[in-house]
């Protein structure tokens, strides 16, 4: 039997009447800003051709780490679901799904697909066994007509700028097919150098070959792999980017001599390298990175903190980012501090800081962001952009690091109509937490109204130099 869908109109605001009149005025002053989307996971292709989206399994489920994480969890394997499968049959695949619908039940990913499904696709009933067939068909002949083209979705979502992310062996061949187009919408690029800065990284060493090979530097000598990093990064920000992001296990931070850094990266070229030292070039590129973002300008995000990769066998069979990363403790003051005894004072420069330990949020970050200069807050991050998860956020940052150490909102995601839903959460969240501020008669409305512009808006164009 089929049940109706409906997205009320007064989801995730505060149950209390008189707050949650407060947050329909806020938010009705964010719902139709244009999207800042500054940092994720799309794929530039989509808007380099424009090609159709294919079918409702090849849109909405295979780059949605979020469901085939639940789903596997639930004892579904991936290959039947389709990833790296290229027999399996996308309408059974999307069964599958349809079928478990019922185990997303009070999670994120349950709120941004009921968005999905109802907003962008105008359907009316919710997912299920009963429904499998209605949904697979009604969505695959919507991504076959020009209105849900690519380029369509992200003027109808009244997307400003997207940036994906790409690392620096990338010839952003698509970024530049996209200039090359003429289309107005602005799609840019962000410096991930994680397989060339990480030893432990799979083909580290065959990666140096290919940078050496790229940029005419000797890779495996300390000035001509820090010269190729340099020349990469501008070639990066010739192709619109305006941040550089860090994937790495931990915060941890170095300031080696000259001389020990060089003996150090000999050490790594060598594959002689320890787990030890490995750790330590990591922390000391860390360092570097933030030097050439004094010279270049580029915003520089770190995203430590998590056990990449937890279930060997899936990383074998399937690769990086399909669902067995871990979220670890991880520490900051100790770990930052020889990268912010370095560069910390510089106002010039913008380090925005992102963690998947709760834990730090009033000990450590808050405390850290509410001082240097340099250091900003990334939001609520991954296993933790959820209602709960962003209301922790506000709750344990605010009072220490106030709203303006904070960078707005980062979708973060390679699905891509989740993006207008994840942001429509957000929206909404903050308006309820700055609606809550106004009844107690610790912030008048009107600011709250300009702050809750701030958090929706502006505050990530600042901070990302868009």
């Amino acid at each position: 039997m089929t049940k109706p869908l409906k997205l009320h109109p007064d989801r995730l605001f505060p149950t209390d009447p008189a707050v949650r009149d407060i947050s329909r005025r806020l938010y009705a002053e964010v719902a139709g800003l244009p999207i800042i989307s500054p940092h994720g996971h799309t794929d530039p292709e989509w808007w380099a051709t424009d090609a159709s989206f294919g079918n409702a399994t090849e849109l909405l489920l295979h780059p949605d780490h979020y469901v085939l994480r639940m789903l596997y969890s639930q004892g579904v394997p991936l290959g039947a679901l389709g990833i790296r499968n290229p027999d399996a049959d996308p309408r059974e695949s999307w069964r599958l799904f349809a079928e478990r619908y019922h185990l997303f039940r009070g999670t994120p990913s349950r709120m941004w697909l009921d968005w999905v499904f109802a907003e962008s696709f105008g359907l009316d009933v919710l997912l299920s066994a009963d429904t499998s067939d209605h949904y697979y068909d009604e969505i695959t002949a919507k991504l076959e007509t020009n209105a849900f083209r690519p380029r369509a979705l992200f003027e109808r979502y009244n997307i400003e700028v997207i940036a994906t992310t790409e690392n620096p062996l990338d010839d952003l061949r698509h970024h530049q097919a996209i200039r090359d187009s003429g289309w107005s919408g602005r799609v840019i690029t962000a410096y991930r150098p994680d397989p060339v800065i990480d030893p432990e990284f799979e083909g580290f060493v065959d990666n140096l070959k290919t940078l050496s090979a790229l940029t005419g530097e000797d890779c495996f000598s300390w000035t001509g792999y820090l010269a190729a990093h340099r020349q990469r990064r501008a070639f990066f920000a010739s192709m619109g980017a305006t941040s550089t992001d860090h994937g790495h296990p931990t915060a941890r931070t170095a300031d080696l001599s000259p001389a020990e850094a060089e003996a150090l990266f000999a050490r790594i070229v060598r594959g002689s390298c320890s787990a030890a030292d490995a750790e330590l070039f990591r922390a000391q590129m860390l360092t570097e990175m933030a030097g050439m973002s004094v010279d270049d300008g580029l915003v520089m995000q770190i995203h430590p903190g998590a056990f990449r990769n937890h279930n060997p066998s899936l990383f074998h069979q399937f690769g990086r980012d399909k669902g067995a990363d871990i979220p670890t403790a991880t520490g900051y003051v100790h770990e930052l501090h020889p990268l912010l005894a370095k560069h910390g004072n510089n106002a010039d420069l913008t380090i925005i800081l992102f963690t998947l330990d709760e834990t730090a949020y009033a000990r450590e970050l808050a405390p850290l962001a509410g001082h240097y200069p340099a250091l900003k807050l990334g939001p609520a991050w991954w296993f933790h952009d959820s209602p709960e998860g962003m209301r922790r956020f506000r709750n344990q940052m605010t009072e220490t690091a106030g709203f303006y150490n904070t960078v707005g909102f980062n979708d973060d995601t390679r699905a891509f109509l989740s993006i207008p839903a994840r942001h429509d959460v957000a929206r909404r969240i903050d308006c309820g937490f700055l609606a809550q501020l106004v009844a107690e008669h610790r912030m008048e409305e009107w600011e709250a109204a300009e702050l809750a512009v701030d958090l929706s808006y502006n505050l990530a164009k600042a901070a990302y130099k868009l």
